[in-house]
């Protein structure tokens, strides 16, 4: 299966541009679904966590506290890389769950922390990275997730710089202009994928 990866930022857009691929027919997996799924209530990894940080981090209705890990992870980046251990390998099982049942041209595999893990790299073809600046990611989060200033800064802090990004990247998407032109650009670049998936040995 010809795989793209697509990251970026926090704020940078991710999501929007994978809508726009899903529009086209694309199959999107997304590790951050799967890692919400494997920390939903019996999800695989919520009883690793449970035990790795204590009940501090769980609600009283058995749901995992995602702000008081979230705090507490980009706080300390220990506790950021012992939570990775556990999520990680089991994120990869599931994408490699997911790409194995389907049959289309190219599949998009959105991943976040692409840069950051280094992982991924065996099964994607392509590395799609959504850029923009970074007060322009700020301002994204702030407008939609009433994230204090300094909570966004401290995420961003513990993500890879833009520069870093953009040294992996096969493809990028500037994501500062308005949405009509932006799906414009995804479809161009589909149209690439599906050549590039077509002339790809099985």
């Amino acid at each position: 299966m010809f795989a793209v990866g697509l990251t970026g930022g926090i704020g940078s857009g991710k999501s929007t541009v994978a809508d726009c691929f899903a529009a086209l027919g694309v199959p999107v997996i997304d590790t951050d679904v799967i890692a919400r799924e494997l920390t939903a209530p019996g999800g695989a990894a919520l009883e690793a966590i449970r035990a790795a940080f204590g009940a501090t981090v769980m609600q009283a209705d058995g749901m995992l506290d995602r702000a008081v890990l979230r705090r507490r992870v980009f706080a300390d980046s220990a506790a950021r890389h012992q939570l990775e251990a556990i999520l990680h390998p089991r994120i990869r099982q599931g994408v490699a769950l997911k790409l194995a049942t389907l049959t289309a041209p190219y599949a998009l595999i959105v991943i976040p922390l692409l840069v950051e893990t280094g992982d991924y790299r065996d099964v994607l073809n392509r590395v799609l990275v959504v850029d923009c600046p970074e007060a322009v990611q700020i301002a994204r989060v702030m407008a939609r997730s009433g994230l204090a200033h300094g909570e966004i800064k401290a995420i961003l802090a513990a993500q890879a710089g833009r520069a870093e990004r953009l040294a992996v990247a096969d493809d990028i998407i500037v994501n500062t202009v308005s949405l009509e032109a932006l799906r414009a650009e995804v479809a161009a670049l589909h149209q690439r994928y599906l050549a590039l998936a077509a002339a790809a040995p099985p």
